[in-house]
């Protein structure tokens, strides 16, 4: 009987646990409805740069102005959330708090979030000169990578532009 039950307890958890493809479709959807832009028809990256790092994202298409001006409104908006210390709408696309967002939003007066605008689309620049604020940044950036499987690199390399 306790084998029984032990086996369906194992059973529970591995069913209410998303699958890692379940996962990544649930972040572009929610993705998608949160940023008003298709994650299809645009690239994001996460780039970790000594004094901080950058959300940037662009419209694949050259011609595609629509999504190049949904991009600058979403991060013009992010921007703005962000230095109040409001991260919902990463907690709402990934499901989770991100790694480095209590300690990003406690040092948020320590923090600089500047809008970019871009050939075809735009970008956040975050910048600190506070350690334990640019280990947040940090940290909130590469877990960014991870979920989105950008493929960016997790270590702090210099300003690119991709």
């Amino acid at each position: 009987m306790l084998l029984v039950i032990a086996f369906a307890a194992d059973a529970q958890d591995k069913k209410e646990q998303p699958r890692p493809a379940d996962h990544k479709c649930g972040v572009m959807k929610r993705g998608e409805k949160a940023m008003g832009f298709s994650p299809v028809k645009t690239t994001h990256h996460f780039l970790l740069l000594e004094e901080g790092g950058a959300i940037q994202v662009t419209a694949n298409g050259g011609s595609d102005t629509a999504s190049r001006d949904q991009i600058r409104e979403h991060l013009s908006h992010i921007a703005k959330m962000f230095a109040a210390g409001n991260f919902d709408t990463p907690m709402f696309i990934h499901g989770v708090t991100p790694p480095g967002v209590p300690v990003m939003i406690r040092l948020r007066d320590q923090i600089i979030y500047r809008y970019e605008e871009m050939e075809r689309g735009a970008r956040v620049r975050i910048t600190t000169t506070n350690p334990q604020a640019l280990d947040a940044i940090h940290g909130f950036l590469r877990f960014q990578i991870t979920d989105h499987h950008t493929g960016d690199s997790p270590n702090a390399g210099g300003d690119k532009d991709k």
